[in-house]
């Protein structure tokens, strides 16, 4: 038996486990491959194939004698696609073995598994294993930073925040995993970037904290991740409390709200306009009672508490991921880790050798100008796509509206508008899951395009433009429902059409933050069930049953074979690791669910905490048992996605100021009582929201088609909106009303959003970034690091004068064995200040 050397390896040493065949070396890495045949018995395979080899033998035995034998014809095609294909395939095989002797010659130790000793056909593997001199000069030119022999006591603070920090930790200590330290956690090891000169000062350290594990195994980047999820959960909760609480006083307060009361009263008697042409009828207001009663849960005063207090929670969100990310860097000896040698990208590069590298290709402006203008043109196309079809959705309701007005089927014309909303966010939300698989796809295909120099700036543009896709395609109809429905829609007798006679949307009386919750539960509530959790449980599943079923085994064979196997091997048969962009980017959408229209929706962060609680264990099944284990990567914190995460934030401000301006009925309602209300209560809100119109106006061919469908003639509907009734000098203009009710959502706009934002910036200049006691144990170690290199320095210059006085004394005097005194003191700590 030998190694890719062709050494001889001794019998004696089983293969156990991750160790190459001697038993003794441990294997570090494995690299799959398929395994070929060489050209020339794929051409020997291909001529003799069917038996032909023994015809052609008795021909040549045959015509022994002749001058020459008979060659057989072969096809010129299919010669020459062989020999294409030879081509590829020896191609392929002289990349993969100067790839190998790139690995011999940085001192890295390879074997291969192949043939009979592979029990996967088809299948190569290739076993590294780094010698240890190897890790230690990779270790000090990464300058990788290794906890020290030196400990020391880690003292806790005495500040507040601190007690508070330990109070809390104490109070959830049930919560924590039973994982054993065999360190006490207020002892730390010092930390210095590695030496090979100095290997003498390192010993192994654990970390016994699950992120510290995590971190052990996957690498900071994966780490930092899970870290990043359970802060966000851990975010939620509160959220999710006061969410619940304000939904429970819009419950509780329901009975007493004046609007929903006149609306619900038939003593009222107020005979509405048709809600579309022809086909709609007049109708009276009080049935629209449970749709206002409704509005009331998700549209009350607690709202604009609720909105501030999101618009706070985001920033106490981002303050303590900073917090807890500095913390981390802190225990994992990151705080001097700067950004490693950018690592050129060419994986997405298929015609690109691996030994020619990206870094020696130089694209000009001019070379990538073709690229980057295919980018802008094919995202706006996308985007125009995706508001086409938000529009044409638009249109099923328009006119399913009216199919289900002149339906002659009682239970049809029922429940008309619940109908209606119901299928619309239900088919927005299948278009959103179908079109972000493909503008996933479309987002790498145009990142190739730009031929990215490094791993790190590929990532980020293909980050940005997935996020940018996926964004527009899950808030664009939630942005119409909540800016646009109702908005242009004209008046009767002047009413908007488009694409023909189909009239534009209007809003219930209550408003559209009915249906915008609506909107907004369904696709939150669908993302997170069949795109996010579904798809990570059922692909998988069906992946594995599929290659079940193309397999030619049973069941027990294959529990034979499968014990047989060994660990690399087994993990062959694993999925591959995408990257962490896919789960950032669920998470991304959900933290903009959750703040930017949390006015229309308080319970959504408690749909977002049930479903990181799944998410958590889902994910970490994912990572441990169904992905092979991806390259531990170094960072110090999330990257981009904290730019976007920020970004968000801020935008939820300004969308949650207009949610509540112009959505909601807030300000109207403050605007009557202050201004209009005779008594200073909301009794009379109603009829002030309602105009006039003469159904004398209506246009020709627009009238109902009944309009006896109340039992009796109308002369005079209402419809709301401020406009001047039609016995007025100027009819159906806008009134006095509606321009003060403008001014004051401009006004509260305005308002809403410079306190808030104020209140935010003191938030996060309140608290620092970096928590006091780590910045104190960071200063500490850096003083000690100095004693500690100081101390040993001069014992090597004690050690070095010994021996120097024992070469030129043979028999020392019995002063001379004293041991020498050192020529300056040690550093102290004060002299390091």
């Amino acid at each position: 038996m030998k190694n890719l050397y062709g050494d001889d390896v001794s019998p004696l040493y089983p293969r156990l486990g991750p160790y190459l065949s001697d038993g003794r070396r441990r294997v570090d890495y494995v690299l799959a491959y398929h395994i070929q045949k060489p050209s020339s018995v794929r051409r020997r395979s291909s001529r003799f194939a069917d038996n032909s080899f023994i015809r052609r033998l008795r021909r040549s035995l045959s015509m022994r004698g002749s001058q020459a034998p008979l060659q057989p014809k072969e096809d010129p095609e299919i010669a020459a696609q062989e020999q294409r294909t030879d081509y590829h395939e020896d191609d392929k095989r002289f990349r993969r073995e100067e790839f190998e002797e790139n690995l011999l010659e940085t001192g890295l130790e390879l074997e291969k598994d192949e043939g009979v000793r592979n029990k996967i056909p088809g299948i190569g593997f290739l076993k590294i294993h780094a010698p240890w001199n190897i890790l230690c000069r990779e270790a000090e030119f990464m300058k990788l930073k290794m906890p020290t022999k030196k400990v020391y006591d880690v003292k806790q603070g005495s500040n507040l925040v601190e007690k508070i920090r330990l109070f809390i930790h104490k109070v959830t200590a049930p919560l924590h995993p039973k994982v054993d330290a065999n360190r006490p956690q207020s002892v730390k090891s010092l930390s210095h970037p590695f030496s090979r000169e100095k290997q003498h000062l390192y010993s192994v350290f654990y970390k016994y904290q699950p992120i510290g594990l995590i971190r052990k195994y996957f690498g900071e980047k994966i780490g930092l991740y899970f870290a990043w999820l359970g802060v966000y959960t851990q975010m939620l909760i509160p959220a999710a409390i006061v969410g619940v609480i304000v939904f429970l006083y819009g419950c509780a307060t329901v009975d007493d709200n004046i609007p929903s009361m006149e609306i619900c009263d038939p003593r009222n008697n107020i005979t509405m306009c048709p809600l579309c042409d022809r086909a709609c009828s007049y109708w009276k207001l009080m049935t629209a009672c449970g749709t206002a009663r409704a509005s009331h849960l998700f549209d009350n005063p607690a709202t604009v508490f609720f909105s501030i207090f999101m618009a706070l929670w985001a920033v106490l969100f981002m303050e303590h991921w900073k917090r807890r990310q500095m913390r981390l860097n802190y225990i994992w000896d990151l705080t001097g880790f700067g950004e490693e040698e950018e690592i050129c990208c060419v994986f997405y590069v298929p015609h690109i050798t691996l030994s020619l590298s990206l870094c020696k290709v130089k694209l000009t402006c001019t070379d990538r100008l073709p690229a980057y203008l295919t980018t802008v043109v094919t995202m706006c196309f996308m985007i125009a796509v995706t508001f086409a079809i938000v529009f044409g959705v638009i249109l099923y309701r328009i006119s399913i509206k009216a199919a289900l007005h002149i339906s002659n089927y009682p239970a049809a014309r029922s429940n008309i508008r619940a109908t209606v909303k119901t299928t619309a966010a239900i088919i927005n939300l299948i278009i959103i899951i179908i079109l972000d698989e493909i503008y996933a796809a479309i987002a790498r295909w145009l990142t190739t395009l730009e031929v990215p120099k490094t791993d790190k700036s590929f990532e980020e543009r293909l980050i940005f433009k997935t996020f940018i896709l996926k964004f527009v395609n899950a808030f664009t109809p939630i942005v119409y429902l909540a800016f646009f429905r109702g908005r242009l829609v004209g008046r009767p007798g002047n009413y908007l059409y488009v694409v023909g006679s189909y009239r534009m949307e209007e809003c219930a009386h209550a408003g559209c933050l009915m249906e915008l919750c609506i909107q907004l539960c369904i696709t939150m509530l669908g993302k997170q069930l069949i795109q996010n959790n579904l798809f990570e449980i059922g692909i998988p599943k069906l992946k594995k049953l599929l290659r079940r079923r193309k397999s030619e085994m049973d069941t027990k064979q294959e529990e034979e074979l499968n014990k047989t196997l060994q660990r690399h091997e087994k993990d062959h048969f694993l999925g591959p690791f995408v990257g962490l962009s896919p789960e950032y980017m669920e998470m991304i959408i959900q933290f903009g669910m959750v703040t930017l229209f949390v006015a229309s929706f308080p319970l959504a962060p408690l749909f977002a905490l049930l479903n990181n609680i799944i998410e958590i264990r889902l994910d970490a099944k994912k990572f441990v048992m169904e992905l092979r284990r991806p390259i531990a990567a170094k960072a110090k914190d999330i990257g981009i996605w904290y730019n976007l995460l920020r970004g968000l934030s801020k935008v939820a401000v300004i969308v949650n100021a207009f949610v509540i301006s112009f959505t909601s009925d807030f300000i109207p309602r403050l605007v009557y009582q202050y201004m209009y209300s005779p008594d200073g209560t909301m009794h009379g809100f109603i009829n002030h929201t309602l105009s006039y119109f003469n159904v004398s106006d209506f246009q020709p061919g627009t009238e109902p088609l009944q309009p006896m469908h109340l039992g009796y003639h109308v002369e005079i509907c209402r419809y709301k909106d401020y406009r001047e009734p039609p016995w007025s000098s100027t009819p159906y203009e806008l009134s006095k009303e509606f321009w003060a009710i403008l001014a004051a959502r401009l006004a509260f706009v305005i308002v809403f959003q410079n306190v808030v934002m104020l209140m935010s910036d003191f938030v996060d200049w309140l608290i620092p970034d970096i928590p006091k006691d780590i910045s104190l144990q960071i200063h500490k170690e850096k003083i000690l690091m100095v004693e500690l290199f100081m101390k040993e320095e001069q014992g090597k210059r004690l050690a070095a004068r010994d021996n120097h006085n024992q070469d030129n004394f043979t028999s020392p005097s019995s002063a001379d064995q004293s041991p020498p005194q050192p020529r300056s003191r040690p550093v102290s700590h004060a002299n390091c200040y």
